[in-house]
């Protein structure tokens, strides 16, 4: 018989209770490992109590995927990217680009940036989704209105790849020339890394370090934190009895939010409701916190 939820809440509480018990004697810092770890599981246990993933206190990785729609849809995925970058100088959040796949009108066909801060992926984790954006081309000639997808994605940061176990022959590592900036040298070397997941299907790849060693494990973090994710999304569709599809269409009626610049201007939130017709304040200054309040609820 499973553990009620209270009973896993007052265990939690108990481990807490003695961790902290155990700061208080005067041979805690003896083992300075062993103390920085307890520290670490304080903090963990604060955030399990209070009803958090334990991830959601640290740092994310955000990937943004752009749709069908070529350079439309491209420059929607700098223009999200602008957002959050904006939203991160705002709270003072450091940013660290991982990965850039960028076309030649300063679009991205995908792009992978780290964030770090205080609840970071707490705070971010729900923007994960598929995200449209309607206006008049700027690439159309005949000025046309256009629909334009993108997908974010919000995994929590892995400090280490042995939090979750997973065999080494379920791992495919493909190399590849950085093509990130660097100068000269950077398209001599085969230093940008992509992993890939065999039985999921899920890849990360990391182009932005300085050799082949720590972009293979930067993309293994990467890696490990969708599989953990997509984990998690199994484990919480299972307790509310629902079906979880294992991809997302980047396509019309998956979509999280909408943002219209013509023939209006609005940003709307079709889970939560939210809505603001002030898209600049959104897309332009990162004021976003309205939609990620609202989303705590989901």
């Amino acid at each position: 018989m499973q553990p009620s939820k209270e009973e896993l809440k007052e265990s939690l509480i108990k481990e807490q209770m003695e961790l902290e018990e155990a700061m208080l004697l005067p041979d805690f810092w003896s083992d300075k490992d062993k103390a920085q770890a307890s520290i670490k599981r304080i903090a963990e246990l604060k955030v399990l109590i209070e009803g958090g993933s334990k991830y959601d206190a640290g740092d994310a990785v955000m990937t943004i995927f752009s749709g069908a729609g070529g350079d439309d849809s491209e420059d929607f995925s700098a223009m999200l990217l602008h957002m959050y970058l904006k939203y991160a100088e705002n709270k003072g959040f450091g940013v660290y680009f991982v990965h850039q796949n960028e076309n030649d009108h300063g679009g991205y066909r995908n792009v992978t940036i780290q964030i770090s801060g205080k609840n970071v992926y707490g705070t971010l984790k729900n923007e994960s989704g598929v995200h449209r954006l309607v206006r008049i081309s700027p690439f159309n000639a005949n000025a046309k209105r256009h629909t334009s997808f993108s997908m974010v994605e919000v995994i929590p940061k892995f400090e280490k790849v042995e939090e979750l176990d997973i065999p080494e022959s379920d791992i495919k590592v493909e190399l590849s020339r950085s093509s990130g900036p660097g100068g000269q040298n950077v398209n001599k070397r085969e230093t940008a890394v992509r992993v890939v997941h065999i039985p999921s299907g899920l890849a990360a790849a990391s182009d932005n370090e300085r050799s082949q060693a720590q972009n293979k494990e930067q993309a293994m973090k990467i890696l490990y934190g969708k599989i953990y994710t997509q984990l998690e999304k199994e484990r919480t569709a299972k307790e509310k009895g629902m079906y979880i599809s294992k991809t997302t269409q980047i396509e019309w009626g998956n979509q999280i939010r909408s943002y219209v610049l013509h023939p209006y201007k609005m940003v709307k939130d079709h889970r939560t409701g939210v809505e603001t017709g002030n898209v600049d304040k959104i897309l332009t200054d990162g004021e976003i916190d309205e939609f990620l309040e609202a989303e705590k609820s989901l």
